[in-house]
């Protein structure tokens, strides 16, 4: 394989000129070779540790989750069930943030529910969202008192 540019590695992987260079100054990938002009230039290898990279965020794995993964990669003594267990602890937290948007659609869904029973077309300081979004700490406005369809408040973590 003829040595790439980072532009042609770009393309190659799906991904960006800054994104390379910000894994490299991270230590995801290594630091690339240099040719006359002092321009990066990567190989094949270059090439399958971004696309592994890349895939990796694509699942939503954080970028140390990553770096435990190429290492599990990396090492050829490595066992699999390392990364089975980091993908089980992920599929955990993200199972954890589907039910947290499932209420917010559920409480979202009720806000429109209360919004076309009681207060839709009217003035907007009466709007049961306005109201509800307004008062906060689960303190009921003066159109949600009025509202039977008082959606549900779900607790979200910071980390959604």
């Amino acid at each position: 394989m003829k040595p790439l540019r980072i532009g042609a590695l770009a393309r190659q992987t799906g991904t960006n000129a800054p994104t390379i260079r910000y894994y490299e100054e991270i230590g995801l990938l290594p630091s690339a070779g240099r040719q006359a002009g002092n321009q990066r230039v990567y190989g094949e290898a270059d090439v399958r540790s971004l696309t592994f990279i890349r895939r990796c965020r694509e699942f939503g794995f954080s970028i140390e989750q990553v770096r435990s993964l190429l290492a599990l990669v990396q090492n050829p003594a490595s066992s699999c069930t390392g990364a089975r267990d980091l993908a089980k602890a992920h599929l955990t937290t993200v199972r954890s943030k589907l039910a947290e948007l499932k209420a917010l659609e559920r409480s979202i869904a009720g806000f429109v529910t209360s919004c076309d029973a009681t207060c839709v077309g009217g003035a907007a300081p009466d709007c049961v969202i306005l109201g509800d979004l307004s008062n906060g700490c689960g303190k009921p406005g003066p159109a949600q008192r009025r509202s039977r369809a008082e959606p549900q408040r779900p607790k979200l973590s910071r980390a959604v």
